[in-house]
């Protein structure tokens, strides 16, 4: 048996995590009370109580009143920061943070201003590699998602962006919108993943892999309601970035007896463990292995290895985290208080 603590110790590697869903409660709150506040969180503690949800459009709803805390390049620098500070807390070796230029155009940011902002914060933290995905955001439409993209194209070597996604209201903006925007980055050699199987079902799915050419699905869940999609995704190891707290916050799953990532381990699916918007969700990525460890006796060495191997990371960086990795855990195979161990 593997020790709680172990968890929060080992190396992990993150692949979904958005870096505005990220920021630390009390520096969000930081944020929110600089700006003048407001009156439905009027202390620290009601911020944590704003942060729960009924349904995934109700977590849309929170995520844009979080933008409006978010206003300058001094802003995303600090936040970056303090997000890097906090990922190398938690031993996480290497992270692709998503960021969503879009949500804060009203702001007057341009996406070049908010690249390199957020770069400039991240390479002050030793201790953490973390790369950036540009998020396309669906709920903008196609014509503002194309800006972004060549916004985003013109820093991506400056800013280290590796990827794009597409978050957002699944349900209501489907791949097949977006391909040519696809096709575009792909061809200036960024890498591809979307939010798919979220909040829309498996035909989302298998539109991200046909019409926009994905490597990766974010989330990609509930393709074990397509048995076909299901041994398709199985035959050809497509990387799936589950984040199961966050389906359940969200009510896309009503709780982990339902989570159907024992599905996809039990059928032999491609699984990687994020935790989405952590402060959100009020999860780690340790405490999404934690889970999968002790309800469907998923082995967190095995899925931080895939997490590795379906990274943007380079070859050399692959090796490298690969064998820090592999060190760590052959000092810690079990629980010390039953092999001795440190």
């Amino acid at each position: 048996m593997t020790s709680p603590d172990l968890f929060e110790r080992c190396p992990k590697v993150e692949l979904h995590l958005h870096l505005e869903g990220a920021i630390p409660p009390d520096v969000l709150w930081q944020l929110v009370s600089s700006y003048g506040g407001d009156p439905a969180v009027p202390d620290r503690k009601a911020l944590d109580s704003h942060l729960q949800y009924t349904s995934f459009p109700h977590f849309i709803d929170t995520w844009w009143w979080m933008t409006g805390f978010l206003r300058t390049s001094e802003d995303f620098e600090m936040v970056a920061e303090r997000v890097a500070a906090d990922l190398a807390r938690q031993n996480i070796i290497y992270a692709e943070a998503s960021f969503s230029p879009s949500d804060f155009v009203r702001h007057g940011l341009s996406p070049q201003e908010m690249a390199l902002a957020i770069r400039r914060g991240l390479d002050k933290v030793s201790g953490t590699r973390v790369v950036l995905n540009c998020d396309l955001v669906r709920d903008t439409g196609p014509e503002r998602a194309a800006r972004t993209l060549q916004a985003a194209l013109e820093v991506a070597g400056e800013a280290d962006i590796r990827g794009i996604t597409i978050g957002g209201s699944e349900q209501d903006y489907p791949p097949e919108q977006f391909a040519s925007i696809y096709r575009t980055a792909a061809a200036a050699g960024l890498r591809l993943t979307a939010h798919a199987g979220e909040a829309a079902g498996p035909g989302s799915v298998r539109a991200a892999l046909d019409a926009l050419g994905v490597e990766r699905i974010g989330h990609g869940v509930r393709a074990v309601e397509d048995p076909d999609l299901l041994d398709r995704l199985v035959r050809d190891q497509v990387p799936l970035e589950v984040c199961p707290t966050s389906n359940i916050r969200t009510g896309v799953v009503s709780g982990w007896e339902e989570h159907p990532v024992g599905k996809l381990l039990e059928a032999g699916a491609y699984v990687t463990l994020s935790s989405d918007d952590p402060t959100f969700f009020h999860t780690s990525v340790a405490a999404e292995l934690r889970m999968i460890a002790e309800r469907f006796s998923g082995d967190p060495l095995e899925l931080t290895r895939k997490a590795v191997a379906a990274s943007w990371m380079t070859a050399a960086e692959k090796t490298d985290a690969l064998a820090q990795v592999a060190a760590w855990w052959s000092w810690h195979p079990t629980d010390p208080s039953s092999s001795g161990g440190s």
